[in-house]
């Protein structure tokens, strides 16, 4: 037998549990966002929506020839630079489940909603975290305009395919001295299924892994793991779409989130039960060297 009270949200509700669940919820469908791609330092330090995270970074070191029997000089004083990661994106969700619905569905449908709203909050951050990428991202470690003779069209045949310029991507980073441990790639599906036709792609022993190393992962190949997403920036230039495919490594770009508030109520109009969550993020490429960038268009 269903009884009411068995799936009254307020009645059994802890906000820290709903909170965990939540977060662990995004973290499973993001892409751009991910540990990994983004590096997550500075979650911790989150207040509320406003704050500003000080990131301190080191300045290079000299490097000196040591000559036997002859003094060092003085030491140097390291220098510093400092940069502000600002929690000024905020988006929330309130919904409610009517008490006549809930008594009637044995399934427990708030859990349902919670899960289909995470996974919403996550596409709005992978959106705004992949513009921000793309924004970031040098001049010189670009492949391709968004004109018409600029973007690259990957051929299908040797020389010039998707593969071949996953390889230049990886050329870019290294000339910009990028770690080559790793780093990333993400597509969109499209460059996917040029990929698969390859062969130097598909054969697994050459890529070094099948395993699924993070999310959205196609495979890893070119010194890259090959993560695929529907979220790619699309720059429409010429009436022709223009994907901006951005490869990186986690030292480029710093992500912090939280789940701020996740509250239920009943509300004052209805017989239902409510609940709100407020997701606050921001985010900031601090080494824009270790991002590249290849704008591609699919055949027509």
């Amino acid at each position: 037998m269903v009884r009411l009270g068995d799936y009254m949200t307020v009645n059994n509700f802890i906000p820290s549990i709903w909170s965990a669940k939540l977060l662990a919820s995004l973290r499973k469908d993001q892409v751009f966002t991910q540990a990994g791609v983004m590096n997550r330092d500075y979650t911790g330090e989150i207040a509320g929506q406003g704050s500003v995270v000080k990131i301190n970074s080191i300045g290079p070191v000299t490097i000196r020839p040591y000559v036997k029997n002859t003094a060092i000089v003085a030491p140097e004083t390291l220098t510093d630079a400092q940069t502000s990661l600002t929690v000024d994106q905020a988006n929330y969700f309130n919904f409610e489940v009517d008490d006549v619905d809930i008594a009637q569905q044995t399934p427990k449908i708030m859990t349902g909603a919670m899960a289909q709203a995470a996974a919403d909050l996550t596409d709005v951050a992978e959106i705004c975290l992949a513009d921000m990428l793309y924004d970031g991202v040098p001049a010189g470690n670009k492949i391709g305009t968004d004109s018409d003779a600029g973007a690259i069209v990957p051929s299908t045949t040797a020389g010039d395919t998707a593969y071949d310029y996953l390889v230049d991507l990886s050329q870019k980073l290294t000339e910009a001295k990028c770690p080559k441990a790793g780093r990333w790639v993400i597509i969109p599906p499209w460059f996917t299924s040029q990929l698969v036709k390859d062969d130097r792609f598909t054969n697994m022993a050459a890529s070094g892994s099948g395993e699924a190393l993070r999310n959205g992962i196609v495979s890893k190949v070119a010194g890259f793991d090959v993560l695929e997403s529907l979220n790619v920036p699309v720059v429409t230039s010429e009436g022709k779409d223009n994907s901006e495919i951005i490869a990186g490594h986690s030292m480029a770009a710093s992500f912090a989130e939280q789940i701020r508030k996740v509250e239920a109520y009943r509300p004052q109009d209805s017989f239902s039960d409510a609940v709100k969550g407020l997701h606050l993020f921001g985010a900031k490429v601090v080494r824009p060297t270790c991002l590249a960038l290849l704008t591609a268009r699919a055949v027509a």
